[in-house]
């Protein structure tokens, strides 16, 4: 059984002895999510670390989402939860790249290929270098826009 996947579990326990309602719900929620990926598809399979750092990702990312939804809409309350437990997930996730070191890769990238100056044409190419050395690190649109900024597209 994958490491991460067991701290998920230990750590809900914890929280529900806590009653720690908001970091439960999350745990719970996300430990959900695991579950029917690892179900998804024609055979059930138990994920890797990894993939389950992919399956957070995207957790934490539509509470970001809805969090900003929930903004606009003018339900601050609603938009709380999301964040608090956009938050809670974030504890399991790599750190963050800033988008100084976004900028870095992306330029490597660029560089190793020798497409600097082609434009839109290229962005398909670095984002394939790119993705697998940020995965699970940081935001697929802010890591678009950088390879868009460099490519001057």
């Amino acid at each position: 059984m994958s490491t991460l996947k067991d701290r998920l579990r230990t750590d809900l326990t914890a929280s529900m002895k806590a009653r720690d309602e908001v970091r439960s719900s999350t745990l719970r929620m996300v430990l959900t999510a695991v579950t029917n990926a690892e179900v998804a598809g024609k055979v059930a399979k138990e994920l890797t670390d990894e993939e389950i750092v992919s399956v957070l990702s995207s957790e934490a990312k539509k509470r970001r989402e809805a969090a900003v939804a929930f903004e606009e809409g003018d339900r601050p309350e609603s938009a709380a939860k999301e964040r608090a437990e956009a938050a809670v997930i974030a504890e399991y996730l790599p750190a963050q790249l800033t988008p100084e070191e976004i900028a870095g890769v992306v330029e490597a990238a660029v560089t190793q290929l020798g497409v600097a100056g082609e434009g839109p044409k290229a962005m398909g190419k670095v984002m394939g270098v790119v993705q697998p050395q940020v995965k699970g690190r940081a935001d697929g649109a802010a890591v678009a826009a950088e390879v868009r900024r460099q490519l001057g597209a």
